[in-house]
């Protein structure tokens, strides 16, 4: 319960549907307990005195009561249902928003199919719980307050033998949750397991075939899906077990209480009447008995799942807006790492003690090893993950300070990993500037030598690219990214490997087009490639996760011996780009200037 209640506020929009729902509950068990009343006296006064005219009364009267509590019931379910899909879709809008909300840090572990069950699978057992499941307990417990009252009244002495079963049902409905709850939680989290499979070979299915790696993975399917198998058959067998010993518990209490009630109607202790009366209301406890199994089920269902739930929402966010953020205006580009230390795992630093300076319209180039903290430095700057110690600061504003979406709309980045939507290239293109313009859309493509192939697909702009942009080549998904970059008009540009899956021809065409449109922009470039680094107008040299040198490109081939060494391994490039004149170099940059003015004449 303690889990359950964690999730009520989400259903607090539809108390009152939920409230009536247990009105209707209320509803529904009054004419449930009213109908065996009635059968009784129809047979004592109707049947036994022979009186047609009481047998005709009391047969309407239990029409009456019979169609009042269909009534109640339909009510009950509807309203019941009602509410609970309007919970399940708060607590799937508070989860998806929480996600949204939740760092880098979270992502970097969290699984995509373990995320998709808890939104999806792990939502709808909590639904099913609260539409039908809680009702039904509820009404099970007026039913079962209302019958003894009634047998009380009837009979004591056959009363009280009739409640040695309620000690027995209530061990067995314990002994079960303590037993399927943990059960259901690992059934759960198998689910989670193969769906992640499942959803990394859809998406990789390209390296699996050419990979020839499909039978390695079907068997890695065949062991999860077994594993899931098996826990789920645990779980039908006890429940298997459970709801017919459930069944023969109530059934085996019923043949002695009808002993016992024979005896006293042999013995002028109860009438006929009463007995049937007696035997009615017992059926009305055993129906609901017989679903105990089932209703315990949910119920541990249910509990497990709000588990795996209230997990996601209890991750803390560890980057958000502060309450009160300092106003962030047009930036000027000033970027500066002052003294910063960054740990993604705590004792664990990826920078440590990095402070630079950067003017505004300079361009950065980061260079080091695997691992030196490059793509760190990148993702600070936008506030990706935050600082351990030390601050980053733009134009002079700690980054902690301002509105996160009113920085990240100020920057512009261009991931290593390229990610699109699926949809269409122009959708994917003006995902940052959902009011761009055709002409700014198409102006951004340019820019980013996307044009020419986009203008061969089927339906240009508008051709679906897939999931993943699956349908599109890496140069093409790479460039489409630039666009979508280019179209922020940031003040500042990050772009971390930008040109990695484009050729060198393709490469110095983007580069083309970027000059004059960096210019004026603080740009950190993340390159493996000389010609890129070589523009630039500081070289910052990591080396794990510390800044060991820092200059132009000649001043540290003269003074740096880390940044000789990563020249000679991964820089050089003496075959890498073909031979350009200094006439067609120039030819370049001034289309590159003419796509600028296009693009000041649309402004």
């Amino acid at each position: 319960m303690k889990t359950l209640l964690r999730i009520a506020p989400y259903y607090s929009k539809y108390r009152l549907l939920l409230l009536l729902g247990y009105v209707a509950v209320i509803g529904n068990a009054f004419f449930n307990l009213t109908v065996p009343s009635l059968i009784g006296l129809a047979v004592d006064q109707g049947v036994v005195d022979q009186n047609v005219q009481k047998l005709v009364l009391y047969s309407v009267l239990i029409v009456v009561a019979s169609a009042l509590r269909g009534l109640c019931a339909f009510a009950q379910n509807y309203l019941g249902e009602t509410s609970a899909q309007g919970g399940s879709y708060q607590l799937r809008k508070a989860l998806y928003l929480h996600v949204q909300q939740l760092s880098f840090s979270f992502h970097d572990q969290a699984q995509t199919g373990d995320l998709l069950t808890r939104s999806m699978s792990d939502v709808e057992q909590l639904k099913n719980f609260t539409g039908r499941g809680m009702l039904m307990i509820f009404n099970l417990l007026l039913l079962v307050v209302g019958v003894s009252i009634a047998l009380i009244a009837m009979n004591w002495k056959l009363a009280i033998l009739s409640f040695f079963i309620l000690p027995l049902l209530y061990w067995r409905a314990a002994w079960f949750s303590k037993a399927m709850r943990p059960l259901f939680r690992s059934i759960q989290d198998q689910v989670a397991v193969v769906a992640t499979l499942v959803q990394d070979n859809a998406s990789g299915a390209r390296v699996v075939k050419a990979f020839g790696q499909e039978q390695r993975e079907i068997d890695q399917f065949d062991r999860e899906n077994e594993n899931l198998y098996q826990r789920y058959y645990v779980s039908t067998r006890i429940q298997s077990f459970n709801t017919p010993l459930l069944n023969f518990i109530a059934n085996g209490a019923t043949i002695v209480l009808l002993w016992v009630g024979g005896l006293l109607v042999i013995n002028n202790q109860l009438s006929i009447g009463e007995l049937v009366a007696f035997y009615a209301y017992l059926l009305q406890i055993i129906g609901p008995v017989r679903q105990g199994g089932f209703l315990m089920s949910m119920a541990s269902r249910a509990a497990a799942s709000s588990e795996r739930i209230v997990e996601v929402l209890d991750t803390p966010i560890a980057v958000s807006s502060p309450p009160d953020p300092v106003p962030l205006p047009a930036l000027r580009g000033d970027v500066e790492f002052d003294n910063v230390t960054c740990e993604y795992h705590p004792g664990r630093s990826v920078l440590e003690n990095v402070s630079f300076k950067v003017e505004p319209g300079h361009t950065i180039a980061l260079v080091g090893a695997t691992g030196s903290g490059k793509t760190t430095v990148a993702n600070l700057i936008p506030r990706f993950y935050d600082v351990s110690a030390g601050r980053v600061l733009i134009d002079g504003i700690d980054i902690r300070e301002v509105n996160l979406n009113e920085l990240r709309r100020q920057i512009g980045i261009v991931m290593q990993e390229t990610t699109l939507f699926s949809g269409s290239i122009r959708d994917n293109i003006a995902f940052g500037k959902v009011d761009a313009t055709d002409d700014d859309i198409n102006w951004a493509a340019r820019m980013a030598r996307a044009d020419e192939f986009i203008a061969r697909l089927p339906k240009g702009y508008e051709t679906l690219v897939g999931e993943r942009g699956v349908s599109l080549s890496g140069g093409q998904k790479q460039r489409v990214a630039i666009a979508r970059a280019l179209l922020m008009d940031p003040r500042i540009l990050i772009l971390d490997e930008f040109t990695s899956a484009v050729d060198a021809a393709t490469e110095r065409l983007i580069r083309a087009a970027l000059v004059d449109l960096m210019r004026g922009r603080t740009t950190f470039v993340i390159a493996h490639r000389l010609s890129t680094v070589r523009a630039a107008d500081t070289i910052l040299v990591l080396r794990r996760g510390k800044l060991v040198d820092q200059g132009t490109h000649e001043e540290l081939l003269e003074t740096s011996s880390v940044y000789r060494d990563i020249h000679a391994s991964q820089l050089a490039e003496p075959n890498e780009v073909p031979a350009i004149s200094q006439a067609a170099d120039e030819e370049l940059i001034d289309e590159a200037e003419e796509l600028l003015s296009e693009k000041e004449l649309v402004s």
